[in-house]
């Protein structure tokens, strides 16, 4: 049998590219229902804009919303919120929970109104949402939402 020539640069291989997958996000896990803190957390924020009767109001609207899912880019956008960065000190914990696969608090809104140019209120959850963005701009997000009327 004859041997087979090869050259020396035939036996050395170009390096190939690995093809390992692509870390995958952790999935970003809620609880059925908000925390109970989580409600004087939101009248705190809604006492800086509203009457303790529209507070009271308001707060009972929360309670007793049913849950919805909005993405967090639009829950953002309605609230006309920046971004907060990743090493702000309550979104990073928040991304810490997610990638630990610990479930987070549904979040608090109250609607906003875009004919009278009333920004959307996120009364509990904003770190929750910036972290959820971070994760995925389209990140489902459970929310209970209280209407903007109950305040007129």
């Amino acid at each position: 049998m004859a041997k087979s020539k090869t050259s020396k640069a035939a036996k050395t291989k170009a390096p190939v590219a690995s093809k390992a997958p692509a870390a995958k996000a952790p999935a970003v896990l809620w609880k059925d229902l908000p925390d109970e803190h989580d409600y004087p957390a939101a009248r705190d924020y809604l006492q800086l804009g509203a009457t303790p009767v529209q507070v009271q109001a308001l707060v009972y609207a929360l309670e007793t919303a049913t849950l919805v899912s909005k993405k967090a880019k639009d829950i953002l956008r309605a609230a006309g919120l920046p971004l907060l960065p990743v090493d702000n000190p309550h979104v990073a914990a928040d991304l810490l929970k997610i990638r630990k696969g610990i479930a987070l608090s549904p979040i608090l809104l109250v609607q906003g109104d875009f004919r009278a140019g009333v920004p959307a209120q996120i009364a509990d959850g904003y770190h929750r949402v910036c972290a959820s963005y971070h994760v995925d701009e389209n990140t489902g997000i459970p929310a209970k939402i209280a209407p903007s009327t109950v305040t007129s």
